[in-house]
């Protein structure tokens, strides 16, 4: 599942999280109940944001596969590995 990053407006924080790529959470409550943390003194009801990081998805390779480089020649980022296609 990949996971994203969102921002509370209200106290600044940033907590990270895993759901389903149609689901978006709108609410510091709904945040910290899928991230399992206390709301500790900010409003169940403080809007989030999800923040353009570009998530990540965790998933197993093959048995003796490896990844192969999106960027083999090296044309959008200095190392040809950044995983973009």
């Amino acid at each position: 599942m990949p996971t994203y990053d969102y921002r509370c407006e209200t106290n600044g924080r940033i907590i990270e999280v895993s759901h389903r790529m149609s689901e978006q959470l709108s609410t510091w409550g709904e945040l910290c109940t899928r991230a399992s943390v206390p709301t500790g003194d900010t409003p169940a009801e403080a809007p989030v944001q999800r923040l353009a990081t570009g998530g990540n998805l965790v998933s197993s390779l093959g048995s003796g596969s490896a990844p192969t480089p999106a960027c083999g020649t090296g044309g959008c980022c200095p190392t040809g590995v950044c995983g973009l296609n």
